[in-house]
């Protein structure tokens, strides 16, 4: 096996740490006899400890090392891995070294553990290749990474040749993407802090999370969010117009065509967030992944944006409830990144955002005056700064509250989704009524809230 992954050429660069490197290393130690059996034996242990926290961790069943090599090929960032994202695999001569590695891999898949195992007498690999699993709630695991994974595992493990087995990849590939932000919809930025002696950017693809190092200064870490929210357009009781202009902008965007930023105003609990939520799911497939971040990570986003922009797919970067008092400045980080910057904003990203302010800046009565101050600027130049933020998102969107009768609509429409719930329409709507006045007034969330509270008491 050593012997194998040493000959491995696009595929190589496989972190020290990872499982395959150092099952090769017990592998070679132990057919070279440098270490004795006790020791080996506590390695190989540690190893399938490993491979079952990652099964663990996706839901992977019955041959959970084939499992685990799908994991590898299906995360590993590389030139031809990321040449095929979205596009599939082209004609030229990388795909020889390409058919190359898949040879490899095709042993690594069959690989016989029998010398091993009774050298140590041992048997943990042969388990865990035929391996039943505790079934598990969805919310254990990364479900659509697993339905993924181990779908292509049990195809890749009956290729019959490097062919097949480079037909089945490149599929993958432009299906669904590789890596983090292949595998995944939506992911979270931290920055993950700083690094000494000049970095470059790079990470560790193997897991949910991914750094980026910068300069040997600037750290960014992206962390997949597994657990989205499953909501769809269709969820969202009314509202027809704000969701057909929402859709036709991002069907521009994910089509390739000129599209705005967009920014979704009005009043609580009027669906705003939840619209946009929506999104990943209903164009998930088509290659769009949203990217949140929070008002305080403003000055990361020219760090995201340069990781994102080479990607092949359709990046939203989504900042929920923005809005920003007299005194908070970091929103020039959004003005200059949106529109005013030297740097062009790349055509594969848009900036969705959520407020309950039209203008997101806090205004005052005093920035309406046009009398001069004492340090000679006017109150108008105060006001166009403040407005110019919101001025710069092409397609606003404006959510108000309910009507009363729209509201009574969205409470018996939410009602024929729990059949548990045997009120009829007109004993809901006066119930509803009742629960606003006490609950946050009318809105969408109330509605929804109310709701809840009626299937759990049913």
């Amino acid at each position: 096996m050593y012997k194998d992954i040493a000959r491995l050429v696009l595929y190589r660069d496989l972190n020290r740490d990872s499982i395959l490197t150092k099952v090769g290393d017990i592998i070679e130690d132990f057919e070279l006899e440098r270490e004795e059996k006790p020791a080996l034996v506590s390695r190989c242990y540690t190893e399938i400890k490993r491979i079952l926290d990652i099964s663990t961790s996706f839901g992977f069943d019955r041959n959970l090392w084939q499992d685990y090599l799908t994991y590898v090929l299906v995360t590993h960032e590389n030139s031809f891995t990321l040449t095929c994202e979205k596009v599939g695999a082209g004609d030229g001569t990388v795909n020889g070294f390409a058919k190359h590695d898949y040879e490899i891999f095709m042993k690594l898949f069959h690989y016989d553990f029998t010398a091993l195992e009774q050298g140590l007498s041992i048997d943990c690999f042969s388990v865990i290749t035929d391996y039943k699993s505790i079934p598990k709630r969805e919310q254990i695991y990364n479900k659509n990474v697993s339905d993924k994974v181990r779908a292509l595992s049990d195809k890749l493990s009956k290729a019959v040749d490097s062919d097949e087995f480079f037909g089945l990849m490149t599929d993958f590939y432009r299906d669904y993407g590789v890596g983090l932000f292949g595998l995944n919809k939506a992911f979270r930025v931290s920055e993950a802090g700083t690094v000494q002696g000049g970095g470059t950017a790079g990470g560790n693809q193997m897991g949910s999370e991914l750094s980026i190092a910068y300069g040997g200064t600037d750290v960014i870490s992206f962390t997949a969010i597994t657990n989205t929210d499953p909501v769809r357009l269709t969820d969202l009781v009314g509202y027809e117009i704000q969701k057909k202009k929402l859709m036709e902008n991002t069907e521009a965007f994910v089509a390739g065509r000129r599209a705005n930023n967009c920014l979704l105003f009005g009043d609580s609990g009027t669906g705003k967030s939840t619209s946009i939520k929506a999104l990943i799911n209903e164009y998930y497939d088509r290659g769009l992944r949203m990217i949140e971040i929070y008002k305080h990570q403003m000055k990361l986003l020219p760090l995201v944006i340069s990781e994102i922009k080479n990607r092949n797919y359709r990046f939203i970067i989504y900042m929920d409830d923005l809005s920003f008092e007299d005194f908070e400045t970091d929103y020039k980080y959004l003005k200059a990144v949106i529109e005013g910057g030297l740097e062009h904003r790349p055509e594969n990203v848009l900036i969705y955002a959520t407020s309950n302010r039209r203008h997101l800046i806090r205004e005052s009565w005093d920035d309406r005056s046009d009398v001069k101050m004492e340090n000679g600027m006017h109150q108008s130049d105060t006001m166009q700064e403040k407005l110019s933020l919101a001025n710069r998102f092409g397609v606003t969107i404006s959510y108000s509250r309910p009507s009363k009768k729209e509201f009574n609509l969205i409470v018996t429409e939410l009602k024929k989704r729990y059949p548990e719930i045997k009120l009829s329409d007109e004993e809901i709507v006066q119930q509803a009524n009742a629960w606003e006045l006490s609950h946050g007034g009318i809105s969408g969330r109330t509605a929804q809230q109310f709701i809840d509270h009626l299937a759990g008491c049913a």
